[in-house]
């Protein structure tokens, strides 16, 4: 499958030296910027339908997480959210020094915007503007079924904790998978009703991009997010909450606890969806996303 590049494509090397691949496009002299952070076992092709329908004016920051896409892997022990937070603040200090922000995340990347705000509570409160939290979760996400109900929700949840522990010992840089059967669990796990073969195929490029023993780690740390308190952080930014009904993996209650916690945010549930919502609804995000910039910029 074809990757893009942007013209804008340049490495970043964190603190602790691992190298990240970030792509910064759009007018320098924009008066936000909107940094868009992708999901487990994902990389920024996440965003790609999302950015080709937002305004060409806009500066966009987007890049993979450590273990992921193009980016390095993980070295051992920094398979956190905590860790994820600490990248994202040294990328925009290093790529967006200064100006507004639009911050929105899908799935374990809205977990890092939550953590973000925890840990860097200046950064958050001095220059955001707005949030977007897509298909995500502020905690109890080792209760997840997938689901299904009863025994084989319960059995679900074990064989996916398993599976994180066989990963994280894995020691080659490639998922062990066969295309078709990836495809398979993809349609079902992460997508709603009739999605696009390309995107599905889409997703799973990604999964096989990504670096095996990172992506078992961070389930881990997945599974013991709690970061509602967290959100306190980001009350005073405009936000929307977006949720498919037919997600397994963050279900609408998730969404619904998170707009608890943000009086001022939009919940929006998208009928059929699953948990790709930057692909299955990209023209309903990409909306949501720049009205959130426009209130900004007018």
């Amino acid at each position: 499958m074809t990757e893009r590049v942007a013209p804008g494509a340049r490495d970043f090397v964190t603190g602790d030296g691992t190298r990240l691949h970030a792509e910064l496009t759009g007018p320098a002299d924009s008066a936000v910027t909107l940094v868009l952070v992708h999901g487990w076992t994902q990389d920024l092709r996440t965003w790609d339908r999302v950015v080709d329908e937002l305004p060409r004016e806009l500066r966009v920051l987007r890049y993979d997480l450590r273990g992921h896409g193009r980016s390095a892997a993980a070295p051992p022990g920094t398979t956190t959210i905590d860790r994820l937070a600490d990248d994202l603040a040294e990328l925009i200090a290093d790529r967006v020094p200064e100006g507004r922000l639009v911050l929105a995340g899908h799935s374990m990347g809205g977990m890092t915007i939550m953590a973000l705000a925890d840990r860097h509570p200046g950064l958050v409160a001095g220059r955001v503007d707005g949030v977007g939290f897509v298909a995500t979760s502020s905690g109890n996400m080792d209760r997840i079924t997938l689901g299904l109900p009863g025994v084989a929700g319960s059995g679900a949840a074990r064989v996916e904790r398993r599976l994180a522990k066989l990963l994280l010992a894995y020691r080659k840089d490639v998922l062990p998978l066969r295309p078709g059967a990836a495809r398979a669990g993809a349609r079902w796990l992460v997508f709603g009703r009739r999605p696009r073969r390309r995107d599905v195929s889409c997703v799973v490029d990604q999964l096989l991009k990504a670096h095996p023993a990172s992506i078992g780690g961070f389930q881990n740390a997945i599974s013991l997010h709690d970061r509602r308190v967290a959100l306190a952080a980001l009350r005073t930014a405009r936000g929307v909450v977006l949720a498919g009904e037919a997600d397994r993996l963050c279900p609408v209650p998730h969404a619904k606890a998170i707009a608890a916690e943000l009086p001022g945010s939009r919940l929006v549930v998208y009928p059929g969806a699953g948990h790709m919502l930057p692909q299955e609804r990209s023209h309903e995000v990409a909306e949501r996303l720049t009205a959130l910039v426009a209130t900004r910029t007018h």
